[in-house]
């Protein structure tokens, strides 16, 4: 079995981060310090409390996101795992520009297969599709790098017959 991604992990222990969140508020600072205690790694460590602050400070407009693909559903009804990892894989495609869409894509559904229902990975992957097909409709996706270079490569490229 291929070993688990450090970065993996460190969005494994930003999602319970972020569910302690929602269970306790004023511990914030208590549960970021516990839970990456134990990595490392000082970019790592850096990218997963600037993932928990951005989803934390932008929630509201998250979570506007989510209900835009969600119409017909109310948004106390999402599991809330699920809904933490849509804000998290929402705010990577928003405001990290260096991880490629389909990195910030790929590692929600994993993550919902570990600690959430076993339609979750579907139901994730749909809304955050979703919402990358508009972001990229309406200009705002701002990804640099390796992010969208295979995408402009093929677009560019003359077709096969």
């Amino acid at each position: 079995m291929a070993q688990m991604s450090k970065r993996r992990i460190v969005r494994e222990k930003v999602l319970q981060i972020l569910y302690a969140n929602e269970m306790n508020p004023d511990s914030l600072q208590a549960n970021v310090d516990g839970m990456l205690s134990d990595v490392s790694d000082q970019a790592d460590k850096q990218f997963a409390k600037d993932l928990v602050n951005r989803v934390i400070i932008n929630n509201d407009v998250l979570d506007d996101k989510i209900k835009m693909r969600v119409a017909n559903w109310e948004m106390n009804r999402i599991a809330l795992i699920d809904k933490l990892l849509l804000r998290m894989g929402i705010c990577e495609l928003i405001y990290f520009p260096d991880i490629p869409p389909k990195v910030s894509i790929n590692e929600a559904i994993e993550i919902a297969k570990l600690f959430s229902t076993s339609g979750s990975g579907k139901f994730i992957n749909g809304i955050l599709d979703a919402i990358l097909s508009q972001l990229k409709d309406s200009g705002d996706l701002n990804k640099t790098g390796r992010g969208l270079v295979e995408e402009s490569i093929s677009k560019n490229s003359p077709k096969k017959n």
